[in-house]
């Protein structure tokens, strides 16, 4: 049994370990297959961060069930933890307690299979104790061809937010020591990566384990001096870590993209005190200023849940008026999802369903509009691009890309299949795929992507 599905869910950590994972089994001879065709083994790293996700999971394991009666259906990830109940459609689980114990695991199972010792199915679960977790993924180095690559540099969280379920699924903060990461993005950038960006459960928590307490901008420091990588990417990060002094830090990396996700979640304080988020609306509005003071004009982005338990029509109205005041770039918004297991299910005073849809409706409307405002400070503007891909849109071809602050970009090239180096034939500049490049922004391709022309050709 070697060929090998794999289907990932949920977050860029969860698909920092796909890839690792992947890798780990080709270097152990296993076969990767298409999830959605017939497979020998099918390995699913399931997400339990809302109840939808947990459905979600469950459905792709009776699917690979379905695909092959026969194979071996492998769980992995947060939906399995110590109690969970797996069903029949599951030979094994394989929680994040020993995700980096997948390939004995595996082949401990398969060895048992073969010499008729595990019954079939659903007899044999893999062990998992967060509490006991011994260190980080095999440090693996990646292939080339990542413009952009997603980089772990820890797990766990100890926040406890009453709605989330994460900390049990993933245990207490656990940071990869500094000399590993720099390491491994070393040797991302020598395999031709261009933008690294720095992920975890809570990365504002990073360090706070470790024997010398380094800090998440400790850490920029030090990435920023490694060649030939172009630029460094924040996830989502804590208000509370952007102090002045820690801003004055950032502001001094010149590969530090000015591109800022600030969890935020409601925008009123009786809220944020029933979610436990441990800040008040006042402590966000001043490390927002602090960013604009130093950068001028950030991509600011940010989370909203609507409808938590007991937000009142004024509360919401509250938390609306906080984004507009706000300006953000982008506003991801979520209505709130019972999950069974947190402090926040057993609250009084649920809001129903058309009453979270009608709020979401509303702050989607909004941060359409703060989007578009936000993008269209870019035209007449020159901006670097790091191109991603080569795309044909409405019967053209357009190299894509992202600004430092992630705003997406395209330009328009010469025929799929170029030779690199070769004029584009429309500005005259040669054009390439990761590679960063000066262009002139001069209005919009789509609603979302801004058009524009090369003024300098890549290095």
């Amino acid at each position: 049994m070697k060929n090998v599905a794999l289907h990932n869910l949920g977050c860029k950590v969860n698909s920092y370990e796909m890839e690792v994972i992947q890798q780990m089994l080709q270097q152990n001879g296993y076969h990767i297959v298409p999830f959605d065709g017939p497979a020998d083994i099918y390995i699913v790293n399931t997400c339990t961060v809302t109840n939808i996700a947990d459905r979600k999971s469950r459905q792709l394991l009776h699917r690979a069930r379905a695909r092959n009666p026969a194979a071996v259906v492998v769980a992995i990830g947060c939906y399995v933890r110590p109690g969970q109940e797996m069903d029949d459609s599951v030979d094994l689980a394989v929680g994040n307690g020993d995700k980096k114990n997948l390939l004995p695991i595996l082949e401990a199972y398969l060895a048992k299979r073969k010499g008729g010792e595990a019954p079939f199915p659903g007899a044999a679960k893999g062990d998992d104790d967060i509490r006991r977790y011994g260190g980080e993924f095999p440090l693996l180095r990646r292939t080339g061809g990542h413009t952009r690559a997603y980089l772990k540099i820890q797990d766990g969280c100890n926040q406890f937010c009453s709605y989330c379920i994460i900390p049990y699924a993933r245990g207490r903060v656990r940071s990869r020591e500094e000399a590993d990461i720099l390491k491994e993005i070393e040797g991302l950038a020598q395999a031709g990566c261009q933008e690294v960006v720095l992920t975890g459960i809570h990365i504002s928590s990073y360090g706070m384990d470790l024997e010398n307490r380094p800090k998440l901008v400790d850490l920029a420091e030090k990435i920023q001096r490694i060649e030939p990588l172009k630029r460094i990417r924040f996830g989502s990060l804590e208000p509370r870590i952007i102090s002045a002094e820690c801003v004055e830090r950032l502001s001094k990396l010149s590969k530090l993209c000015p591109h800022f996700h600030l969890s935020l979640q409601s925008g009123c304080d009786e809220t944020l005190k029933r979610m436990n988020r441990q800040y008040t609306t006042g402590e966000y509005f001043q490390s927002m200023e602090a960013l604009r003071r130093t950068y001028g004009q950030p991509a600011v982005t940010t989370d909203i849940i609507v409808g938590f338990p007991g937000e009142t029509e004024e509360e919401f109205q509250e938390t609306k008026r906080f984004l507009e005041e706000g300006d953000f770039y982008e506003i991801h918004v979520f209505q709130y999802s019972k999950r069974r297991g947190t402090r926040a299910a057993d609250l009084p005073e649920q809001i129903p369903e058309p009453v979270k849809a009608a709020r979401s409706k509303e702050l989607l409307a909004l941060t359409r509009r703060q989007s578009a405002a936000f993008r269209s400070r870019y035209i007449g503007r020159n901006v670097q691009v790091l191109w991603e891909e080569e795309k044909t849109i409405q019967g053209k071809n357009y190299l894509l890309g992202h600004t430092a602050d992630y705003v997406r970009a395209a330009m328009e090239c010469g025929r799929h299949g170029e030779k690199e180096g070769e004029e584009d034939g429309v500005s005259g500049r040669a054009a390439r795929t990761n590679c960063l490049q000066e262009v002139r922004v001069t209005g919009f391709l789509t609603d979302e992507i801004l058009m524009g022309a090369a003024v300098l050709a890549p290095p």
